[in-house]
């Protein structure tokens, strides 16, 4: 993997991911095709299916558990409408495996908690008509500005869910890969006049970026040389609290890509002039804190593998470039 988006080893690294999910149901007696594979909620069984196996022979009940999720999912591809987007992404209803995942994301966040649906929480909500519109123009853009990164994003998503609720912006979680959970106030334009097509635009990138690392640290080569307990606990430019190397090494590929984004942007045309400064600002907000994450980065250098070093060095190329 490198910064730049990579449509042919995103689709190899989707490949190898699935053949690990087949490998994983079939050691439990389960059996799915190549494409359920890709699944959100298949690759979530294959999850709780190595955790199973993991802890010994395998009782009935868990594995008629398991046999469930897969019916549920395999109903769940039957009956999900064709989202009518130009990509292979559905535009997900709330569903089990995306609420286990909600559930997960909000316990993982200090002192905000709060059990979905409440006015603390967050929760995946539908579609509406007009949000599928908005997709649509935000696709377009990416497609207009930046067509590697939407040829990526349109081999790497398969679920894109939305979220209303005030604790969670925006997540993905491996044990549903392939989903991304993004608020759906993204849609809309903020108060600095960024529209909602460029915002939307920047969500997907960014969840797509850390879909895209957690394939291939998994898939190819991994980042970070093995470290205990995850190693040293480090400041990163998008988070409050402390977060491992993993999560700084993310931060700092989301933040270079977000940057791009912007700078494909501002090479292309914007509709008026209020939207182009406020494109500019938050370009220059971005590419700060990409300079951020790649010093701090590059201080810890000697726990990165090849693979991680050669990302390092495309993000620290990035964050120096100015753009005019």
């Amino acid at each position: 993997m490198r910064v730049e988006p990579d449509v042919r080893q995103s689709a190899e690294e989707c490949s190898a991911l699935a053949r690990m999910t087949r490998s994983a149901l079939e050691r439990a007696g389960l059996t799915v095709s190549p494409e359920e594979a890709t699944h959100p909620a298949i690759i979530e069984a294959a999850h709780v299916a190595q955790y199973v196996l993991r802890t010994g022979p395998p009782a009935p009940e868990r594995l008629a558990r398991l046999s469930g999720m897969v019916d549920r999912a395999r109903s769940d591809i039957t009956a999900s409408p064709a989202s009518g987007l130009p990509w292979s992404a559905r535009l997900a209803s709330p569903g089990p495996h995306l609420e286990r995942s909600v559930v997960r994301a909000l316990k993982s966040i200090p002192d905000r908690g709060g059990e979905p649906g409440t006015t603390h929480g967050s929760a995946v909500v539908g579609w509406r008509e007009r949000d599928a519109a908005d997709i649509h123009k935000t696709i377009a853009l990416l497609a207009a500005n930046w067509p590697a990164i939407c040829d990526e994003l349109s081999q790497v998503l398969f679920q894109v869910a939305l979220l209303d609720g005030p604790a969670v912006d925006g997540f993905t979680d491996f044990t549903v890969h392939g989903a991304v959970f993004i608020r759906r106030s993204r849609l809309t334009p903020d108060p600095d006049g960024l529209p909602g097509a460029v915002r939307f635009a920047e969500a997907l990138v960014h969840e797509g970026a850390h879909t895209r690392c957690n394939a291939a640290s998994v898939a190819a080569q991994p980042f970070l040389r093995p470290v205990e307990d995850d190693g040293p606990m480090v400041s990163t430019p998008l988070r409050l609290d402390p977060r491992p190397l993993t999560g700084l090494f993310q931060q700092m590929v989301v933040l270079a890509r977000s940057v791009l984004l912007y700078r494909h942007l501002l090479a292309g045309d914007t509709a008026d002039s209020g939207a182009a400064a406020a494109v500019r600002a938050r370009h220059d907000q971005l590419a700060l804190s990409a300079v951020d994450a790649v010093r701090t980065m590059t201080e810890h250098r000697d726990m990165l593998t090849d693979h991680g070093r050669t990302v390092l060095e495309d993000a620290a190329e990035v964050a120096r470039a100015r753009v005019r």
